[in-house]
C-alpha cells in the first residue's frame, strides 16, 4: 500500500491517466484504486502456466498499444520504479517538438535502512542510491511510432519494430524504490519468490527471491555502502560508466 502512496504522488502530476495490472491483490490496493478516477485496473492474465516473468513480459508487450492516437508518451513501469526529471512536463515537451520517440533512464538503486512515511515524496525524502547498469532501461516512449516491442525478461532492456530515435543526451533517471526498509524487502521477497513457477526456476529469472537472508542482506548492505546523493549530483554521465546497450550505435 505504502508503494501506491509514492508511485501516484510521484506520478500523477505529469501522468494523465494510468492502467494497473492487478494479480488479485489482497493488501487493501484495490480500494485505494478505486478511489481514484484516473485509474483503470486491468486483471492480469498468466499467459504462461510455468513463468511468471513470461506473463508479466506479455502485459508489458502488449499494454501500451491501446494508448496509440490517444497519448503523446507512454510510461511501461512497476510501482516501485520512478521516471525521474527536474521538470518532467517541459522535458517530454522539448523531446517531442526535437523528434525523440524513446527516451531511456539511468538507474539507481535506491535505499534506506527504514521504510518511509507513506506521506513521503522519496525523491525528497530518499535521496541516496547507488548507479546500478541493470536498471537503466527504456521505458517511455511515443506509442504511435512503434509497431511492438521486445522487451526483455525484467524489462532490462527492449527491442522495438518501429521509428527509434533517442536524445542526444540521457538525462532521465530511474529510480528504483525497492530496498526501502529491510524489513519489509525480506517480506516481499519471499512474496515474490511465491509467484516464480517452473520455467521462472530453471531459467534463473527473479533468482534473488529465493536468496537466503544472509545473502539478501548483504546485497542490500552492498548497496548502501555504494550510495551517493542523488540530489547532489550534476552530471549522470560521471557516475553511470557502464555500457549502455541503446547506445551500441
Amino acid at each position: 500500500m505504502a508503494h501506491l502512496a509514492f508511485f501516484f504522488r510521484h506520478y500523477a502530476p505529469w501522468v494523465d491517466h494510468f492502467w494497473i495490472h492487478d494479480d488479485g491483490s489482497t493488501d487493501g490496493g484495490l480500494e485505494f484504486l478505486a478511489e481514484r478516477d484516473d485509474v483503470t485496473v486491468v486483471p492480469l492474465v498468466r499467459q504462461n502456466a510455468d513463468s511468471w516473468i513470461l506473463s508479466a513480459k506479455a502485459v508489458y508487450d502488449t499494454s501500451w498499444m491501446q494508448s496509440r492516437t490517444t497519448a503523446d508518451w507512454v510510461v511501461v513501469t512497476n510501482i516501485d520504479e520512478h521516471l525521474y526529471h527536474p521538470n518532467m512536463p517541459e522535458y517530454l515537451t522539448r523531446m517531442y517538438k526535437n523528434g525523440v520517440t524513446a527516451i531511456p533512464a539511468l538507474g539507481y538503486q535506491m535505499i534506506a535502512r527504514n521504510m518511509p512515511p507513506a506521506h513521503s515524496t522519496l525523491f525528497r525524502d530518499v535521496p541516496f542510491g547507488a548507479p546500478w547498469g541493470r536498471m537503466s532501461k527504456l521505458q517511455m516512449f511515443r506509442p504511435n511510432f512503434m509497431r511492438s516491442s521486445d522487451f526483455a525478461p525484467g524489462r532490462h532492456s527492449v527491442r522495438f519494430d518501429g521509428t527509434v530515435v533517442y536524445p542526444r543526451q540521457d538525462e532521465v533517471l530511474n529510480l528504483h524504490y525497492k530496498y526501502l526498509g529491510l524489513d519489509q524487502v525480506i517480506c516481499r521477497h519471499a512474496a515474490q519468490a511465491e509467484r516464480l513457477k517452473r520455467l521462472d526456476r530453471d531459467k534463473g529469472w527473479g533468482h534473488k527471491y529465493h536468496w537466503p537472508i544472509e545473502d539478501l542482506i548483504q546485497d542490500f548492505e552492498g548497496f548502501e555502502q555504494a550510495s551517493i546523493d542523488v540530489h547532489g549530483l550534476t552530471d549522470h554521465h560521471t557516475s553511470h560508466k557502464e555500457f549502455r546497450w541503446w547506445r551500441r550505435s
